[in-house]
C-alpha cells in the first residue's frame, strides 16, 4: 500500500526536481545509520525524499523499549515532503518492534494520540496502517473525516486521528512467531494553495 503511494509521490517529486534546473541538490549518507536522503531547494519549491523517518518526525513519542525495524521486508521508512506555492505534501512512515504485547502498545498510543483529537480504532488485515488521501476537487472545501475501511476485522489494530488531509495513524499487530509487537507510525499532511507543511 505505501509502496504505490510512495511511487506516485516519488514520481511527482522527481518531476518537480527536474523542473527546478537552477536548484542545488544534495545527496547525503550518514555514516552511522546509513540514512539516505535527497533534498532540492529552489524558488519554485522544496523537495525532501529520505529514509530518515522516526517517531519524532511522525509527531509521536516512541514507545519505551522499541527498536526501529531494519530487516529487508520492513525497511519502508519513508520521509517525503514537497512544498510549493500551489500545494504541499508530507508523508512519514516509521516501523518499530518491541517486546510488549499489542494491548500495551495500543493503550500507550491511544493515550498519546488524544492530543490530536478523537481517536478512531479500526481493525484490518493490512500491515502497516491504512492511509487514505483523496484528491477530489469536489471536496476542496474541507477535508474528509477518517473512517474504518473494509469490514473492520483482522489482527492489525489501527488507531487514527485527524482528517484525511492531516492524519496520524498507528498500526499495531502481534509479531508472528515471536513475542511482542510490530507497529508503524504514520503521519500524512496535504494542503492546497493556502497553509504550509
Amino acid at each position: 500500500m505505501f509502496r504505490s503511494l510512495f511511487a506516485t509521490l516519488f514520481a511527482t517529486g522527481f518531476g518537480i526536481a527536474i523542473a527546478i534546473s537552477s536548484s542545488v541538490a544534495q545527496a547525503q549518507n550518514r555514516d552511522s545509520r546509513q540514512d539516505k536522503k535527497f533534498d532540492v531547494r529552489s524558488s519554485v519549491g522544496d523537495l525532501h525524499v529520505g529514509d530518515d523517518a522516526n517517531a519524532r518526525k511522525a509527531g509521536l513519542p516512541l514507545y519505551p523499549g522499541s527498536r526501529l525495524r531494519h530487516d529487508q521486508e520492513n525497511s519502508d521508512a519513508v520521509n517525503i515532503g514537497v512544498l510549493t506555492e500551489a500545494f504541499g505534501f508530507k508523508l512519514v512512515v516509521a516501523k518499530y518492534d518491541c517486546d510488549d504485547a499489542p494491548g500495551k502498545v495500543i493503550d500507550f498510543y491511544r493515550d498519546k494520540l488524544k492530543k490530536y483529537g478523537k481517536v478512531l480504532e479500526c481493525h484490518s488485515q493490512k500491515h502497516g496502517g491504512d492511509v487514505n488521501v483523496h484528491d477530489d476537487d469536489k471536496d476542496s472545501k474541507g477535508s474528509k473525516e477518517l473512517k474504518c475501511e473494509g469490514d473492520n476485522t483482522g489482527p492489525v489494530t489501527e488507531l487514527k486521528v485527524g482528517r484525511e488531509d492531516n492524519q496520524h495513524v498507528v498500526a499495531i499487530e502481534p509479531n508472528n512467531g515471536h513475542t511482542g509487537s510490530i507497529f508503524a507510525l504514520v503521519y500524512v499532511y496535504t494542503r492546497g494553495k493556502h497553509g504550509d507543511i
